[in-house]
């Protein structure tokens, strides 16, 4: 695959992603979420090789149901078009206009990044969500998923193609790579020519690789290591329902949470019955000596210093008991990936305490880390979660994929 010929399709599609209204780019919006439901089996048939090439290669189960699709999930993806459809639009924002002492009128103006492309693993999901909201912020994209997914990939977005040309638009505002090789992965990531930004979505492995290889200026989207902390005073169901939805309810998301972090003051009154509640849900259990102690016969294995730095994203929980919230804010300032944090307290001043001082992109008093989403926080849907802290943080909506220009008015002004 020529990836200079993908480029150069890519660039001039810009220029039209750019010019187009705000109602040709809901109309698009609206007709690639009706071309998904029109689709959906023939969609569903293409996710089905993947799923069973993942089950025959001993893909962990919580991976295979990232990659996994059905009629559900479809029609939130045929959703998620939907509500970026009814957001506003950025592009053309004037943010600042300030008339100078020589009369020049200067302001600056929203404007799409142009071409963005992204290198993503597993979830076919997110080909929808990264489209419709490079579509809504005026950009082309270029899309490289992983070999898990490239079935389901070139059917959703053959099926979007198909859409945008019937619309009138240029079909290559989108552009899927389908060689899913890494020679044509690094190849992508230097691409300086026709790329005005990547964006890297999955594992530390694929994040870290494009952060460290890419000529490409990079949004590092994140690795969830994230921590969920039952304070002195906490409401113990509380805590056990934030920690078994944090942990059990998708395990193998970013915002999923990997350690359990209690007060001593709390440990005997809340492990015994949040590990119970673990272990129903099957949970494997990794502890430090205390919450062995607390917990006997109920299954605790020693943890390692590693399992407090490890993404599990799978049925595993680290566990350590600490001696407060002074404690807690420490392990997370070692062991976080700056993701999403929660603290479960009835203190006003320990919850003030662990906003102002854990430094993460989503800080939590008395909520699960699931929250950490596009599409929870209103955005519709999101580009990736970012956790580094240059140009966007958190869930990344339609403006995190823009930039600005400045623009100025004069009447004849000339510098002396």
């Amino acid at each position: 695959m020529d990836l200079n010929i993908t480029g150069e399709k890519a660039k001039a599609a810009a220029r039209i992603a750019a010019t187009l209204t705000t109602g040709k780019k809901n109309e698009l919006l609206n007709a690639m979420a009706e071309a998904l439901k029109a689709e959906r089996d023939k969609i569903l048939a293409a996710n089905v090789i993947d799923v069973e090439k993942a089950v025959k290669a001993g893909t962990k189960a919580s991976l295979v149901d990232r990659l996994s699709l059905n009629k559900d999930r479809i029609d939130a993806m045929a959703e998620g078009l939907l509500q970026i459809a009814k957001l506003p639009d950025p592009i053309g924002e004037v943010i600042n206009m300030n008339t100078l002492p020589n009369g020049l009128i200067v302001g600056e103006k929203r404007v799409p990044m142009g071409v963005v492309a992204i290198i993503y693993e597993a979830r076919p999901n997110v080909t929808a969500d990264a489209f419709g909201l490079c579509l809504k912020s005026g950009n082309a994209v270029i899309l490289k998923g992983g070999s898990d997914a490239i079935n389901s990939n070139i059917a959703i977005v053959g099926t979007f193609k198909k859409a945008v040309a019937e619309a009138g638009v240029n079909p290559d505002i989108v552009q899927l790579i389908e060689d899913t090789s890494r020679e044509t992965a690094a190849a992508l990531m230097k691409l300086n020519k026709y790329i005005d930004v990547l964006i890297p979505r999955g594992g530390a492995g694929l994040i870290q690789s494009v952060v460290q290889n890419s000529t490409v200026p990079v949004i590092e989207t994140g690795v969830g290591n994230c921590h969920v902390y039952i304070d002195d005073s906490a409401d113990i169901q509380m805590g056990i329902d934030i920690i078994i939805n944090a942990k059990t309810q998708r395990p193998g998301v970013c915002n999923a949470a990997e350690t359990l972090l209690v007060s001593e003051k709390a440990a005997k009154s809340f492990l015994p019955a949040a590990v119970k509640a673990l272990r129903e849900k099957n949970v494997e259990i990794r502890g430090c000596e205390k919450t062995a102690e607390i917990c006997p016969d109920m299954g605790i294995i020693p943890a390692s210093e590693d399992d407090y730095y490890t993404e599990f994203l799978d049925y595993i929980l680290a566990v350590k008991v600490v001696g407060g919230v002074d404690e807690a804010i420490e392990h997370i300032a070692r062991y976080s990936t700056g993701h999403s944090e929660a603290i479960v307290t009835e203190s006003y001043t320990n919850a003030m305490k662990f906003l102002n001082e854990v430094d993460s992109a989503a800080v939590y008093v008395n909520a699960s880390t699931r929250f950490t989403d596009g599409n929870e926080f209103g955005f519709g849907a999101e580009i990736g979660i970012s956790t580094q802290k240059l140009h966007a943080r958190g869930p990344m909506g339609l403006k995190a994929l823009t930039t600005t220009k400045f623009i100025i008015y004069g009447n004849g002004q000339i510098r002396g």
